[in-house]
């Protein structure tokens, strides 16, 4: 079993910045990724990174304004957001663990762990 803990959301204004952060109490995954849902619409993939090397995959429509990266000393994941759209306002939830050895189609998003989310809202 994994725990993941989000944290880092928050309101800002459009094209402000984020550094969201999600705690795993074990961090022996082959894949961790960050998805978003905005009320109404369907979640959606941003990003994933490959635990076992370092491969990182985005959506395209993020490519270039988000990172995602990891402490593995601290057992966290961490998704740098820069230029931020009011569209992009949604819940962001960490996943962990694709139930296969490789990563390049995490954006089917069945993982076997959630997060709880953590909320990012942007104003213009």
């Amino acid at each position: 079993q994994v725990q993941l803990e989000e944290s880092g959301g928050g309101s800002v204004q459009v094209g402000g910045s984020l550094r969201l952060a999600c705690a795993a109490s074990r961090y022996r995954v082959n894949c961790m990724g960050w998805f978003r849902q905005a009320p109404g619409k369907e979640r959606e993939g941003v990003a994933a990174q490959f635990t076992g090397g370092s491969y990182t995959y985005y959506a395209d429509s993020v490519t270039g304004r988000f990172t995602i990266s990891r402490d593995n000393d601290k057992n966290t994941l961490y998704l740098q957001i820069k230029r931020l759209k009011p569209e992009e306002s949604a819940m962001y939830y960490c996943a962990a663990d694709l139930p296969r050895d490789w990563c390049s189609d995490w954006y089917h998003g069945d993982f076997r762990y959630w997060g709880q989310g953590t909320q990012v809202t942007v104003s213009s």
